[in-house]
């Protein structure tokens, strides 16, 4: 199953760190100029980012009316107990570890942008 089969061709942001995604959701810095009311249909979120952890996005994430709704799914390495209890404890939609082989890795993020993106219903209104 590719992506171009089932339709979800959205446009991929990628952040380096914690600040830059917070940067880009939020329309600051060299985002300045985006409208923020502009959000992602989906975020994939890593939970050991440089500069600002991604339970911290996470809880500014949940915090704006804004990207409140948006589904946030924690997709790292980390098998621990405790962050897949942040991370939920904090808003996250789902947690998923990252396979270490590559091409796995690719096929589980095509199956959560599948379901995510073509199955989830999220609600418009608080666009």
């Amino acid at each position: 199953m590719t992506l171009a089969e089932n339709n979800v061709l959205n446009e991929v942001v990628v952040a380096n760190d914690g600040i830059e995604a917070l940067e880009y959701l939020f329309a600051k810095g060299p985002h300045a100029g985006r409208d923020r009311r502009e959000v992602p249909s989906l975020i994939l979120l890593d939970l050991k980012l440089p500069k600002l952890g991604g339970i911290e996005v996470l809880r500014q994430v949940r915090d704006d009316e804004h990207t409140r709704c948006v589904p946030v799914v924690i997709l790292t390495s980390s098998s621990e107990e405790e962050d897949i209890v942040a991370s939920l404890e904090n808003g996250a939609n789902s947690y998923v570890r990252k396979p270490v082989d590559f091409s796995r890795f690719v096929e589980q993020v095509q199956r959560l942008q599948v379901y995510w993106l073509l199955v989830h219903e999220t609600p418009q209104s608080q666009y």
